[in-house]
Parts: C-alpha cells; sequence; structure tokens
C-alpha cells in the first residue's frame, strides 16, 4: 500500500462496539469485488477467521451508523440489511 492510499482508508475506519471497524461496502471496493461477493465469502470461509473478525450491525448501530456518515435511505437504491463490518483483526 502506497502513503496516498492511507488517508482513504482512514477515512472509512469507523468505531463500533468499542472497535475500529470497516463497513463491509467500503472493504468490497478496497478490495476491488462486490459487497454481495465479499459478505458471501465470510460464511463459506468461517473457520480460517477469529469470531469477533466481522459482525453485522444491530438495527441501533445501523441507524447511528446513517446518521453519522452519507449513505442512501433505504427505498432508494439504499441498503436493503445492516451491513456487516470487519475489525483490524
Amino acid at each position: 500500500m502506497d502513503e496516498t492510499q492511507i488517508p482513504i482508508i482512514q477515512g472509512r475506519i469507523y468505531s463500533i462496539r468499542g472497535q475500529a471497524v470497516m463497513l463491509d461496502s467500503d472493504l468490497a471496493d478496497l478490495y476491488g469485488v462486490t459487497t454481495t461477493a465479499l459478505n458471501q465469502a465470510v460464511p463459506r470461509n468461517i473457520v480460517r477467521f477469529q469470531e469477533d473478525f466481522s459482525f453485522v450491525l444491530n438495527n441501533q448501530e445501523f441507524m447511528s451508523l446513517i446518521s453519522q456518515i452519507v449513505t442512501s435511505k433505504t427505498g432508494r437504491g439504499g441498503r436493503r440489511k445492516s451491513p456487516r463490518v470487519f475489525t483490524e483483526h
């Protein structure tokens, strides 16, 4: 990773449940894959990861996140489910 990418990544890190996390959509974008492909890969490879590697936001966490960042509204092409977030582990 070159140094020009560091601010881009730092702007995509949020604090949830006391952990530094990245949204599934942001991580997928960094890896150049779709969010769907990334989320499908997690349960298929669950034995490779620690239990706290990722988690799905509950409704309250999702609503709090929406108020903090610009995300599209549901019903207008936005997310239909709460996002999965990935910890720094």
